[in-house]
């Protein structure tokens, strides 16, 4: 039995290993000059490879379509991946939110440990144009040079459109819609979030840990969480911010305002009570310095303004009802957004191949035979914390399973 496979990503070459283990004759082919490319960036170099959790909590962090999931997840589950790499001689050790990386902190451990597991299989490097179909059945695909190459079958694993500069073109999506399939529009997720003004240019480069960040759309709360997040030069980012940027749609960012609450473990009134303490250690100090013990330095400024407080005003002079303002903005500072950044450096895209169209326990394609869809071109996408990578792993081991069965 032949096997192509489109892309060699993590998805791809985690399915080659297995089917060419299996003496599946396996082809790989990556259209950019190496492989795994955005294995290599992936928890900023360091590869959050999985999520040591259980399948039921994992499942609780798919954001999009997780019933699909269901039947992979269980069938490899974040135990066996974290098995997997560890088998391959990769070490791995657990972080905070149950994130596993590598003991080395190296994304290139687990891209050489995927390279090492898909050997046996050959890789060609060159562009897929086309699928080639015969009744109702995939037979292969056309290269960009002409040449045809038949299979047996044929599994598209060739990502979405975030990190467009490690070669993902959304080329599974138009593969997909040639068979047939439904394509659920693409849009960023897990993506840095534009503000609406100029307050966090002025604060970039500044990273907050342990604070609490909510999105507001009109009465509504879409997600709130504590962590860490940043200011660019754009708007803010961090971990907090990709994980809240999934639970806003496109159309109503413009009106949704980011609330951060700089102080989440002190209630209003302890609050209260330590401004006025620290006033009273700074006694006849200006407005402008009053705020040292309570911010970092590159805040100030911006917070002062917010404040409206007459800075020329010396702490003894600010009134009670001026502290409690203060203590509502260090408990609730607003940043207007504006939009979602860039979908070319998204973490991770949401949309693609429609899951109902797919058979969940073997990612075939209901519409066209020995048609395969694997990872991130299909239509589910979940929190970050290594559930993504997740879903490439047990999505292409569930495909590769149910093709050595019938080999």
């Amino acid at each position: 039995m032949k096997t192509i496979i489109i892309g060699g990503g993590a998805a791809g070459l985690f399915a080659a290993g297995f089917l060419a283990k299996a003496g599946v004759d396996t082809t790989v082919i990556e259209h950019s000059d190496r492989t795994a490319k955005k294995v290599l960036i992936t928890g900023k170099g360091r590869c959050n490879v999985t999520n040591n959790c259980d399948e039921e909590t994992f499942l609780k962090n798919v954001r999009t379509n997780p019933k699909f999931l269901y039947s992979s997840i269980y069938g490899f589950p974040p135990a066996k991946t974290m098995e997997f790499f560890e088998g391959m001689g990769v070490a791995l050790k657990t972080e905070r939110g149950r994130r596993v990386f590598p003991v080395s902190d190296s994304a290139q451990d687990i891209k050489n440990a995927l390279d090492k597991h898909a050997k046996g299989a050959k890789i060609i490097f060159d562009d897929v144009t086309e699928l080639l179909f015969e009744d109702e059945r995939v037979r292969g695909v056309k290269l960009k040079s002409g040449k045809k190459l038949f299979a047996d079958k044929v599994i598209v694993a060739t990502g979405g459109l975030s990190y467009k500069n490690t070669g993902s073109t959304g080329d599974g999506y138009r593969f997909a819609e040639s068979a047939g399939h439904k394509v659920v529009t693409p849009t960023a997720s897990l993506v840095p979030l534009v503000e609406n003004g100029t307050k966090c240019r002025q604060m970039m480069g500044l990273s907050l840990k342990n604070v609490n960040l909510s999105i507001i759309h009109g009465k509504k709360k879409l997600f709130t969480e504590q962590g860490e997040m940043l200011f660019t030069h754009f708007g803010i980012s961090g971990p907090l911010v990709l994980s809240a940027s999934c639970h806003i749609k496109d159309k109503d960012i413009q009106q949704c305002v980011a609330v951060i609450d700089l102080k989440p473990a002190l209630t209003e009134e302890v609050l209260y009570k330590r401004i006025c303490t620290d006033f009273e250690k700074l006694h006849s100090k200006k407005a402008s310095n009053c705020l040292d013990l309570l911010l970092p330095k590159s805040m100030i400024e911006v917070m002062l303004k917010e404040w409206g407080i007459d800075t020329e005003k010396t702490t003894n002079q600010i009134t009670k009802e001026e502290r409690m303002a203060l203590v509502k903005l260090l408990k609730g500072f607003k940043i207007p957004l504006n939009s979602k950044y860039k979908l070319d450096i998204a973490v991770i895209t949401s949309g693609g191949v429609a899951t109902k169209e797919l058979n969940p326990a073997t990612m075939e394609s209901k519409i066209k035979k020995d048609l395969y869809f694997i990872g991130e071109v299909i239509d589910t996408d979940a929190y970050t914390g290594g559930y993504n990578l997740q879903i490439a792993f047990s999505t292409a081991y569930a495909c590769a399973e149910s093709i050595i069965e019938l080999a």
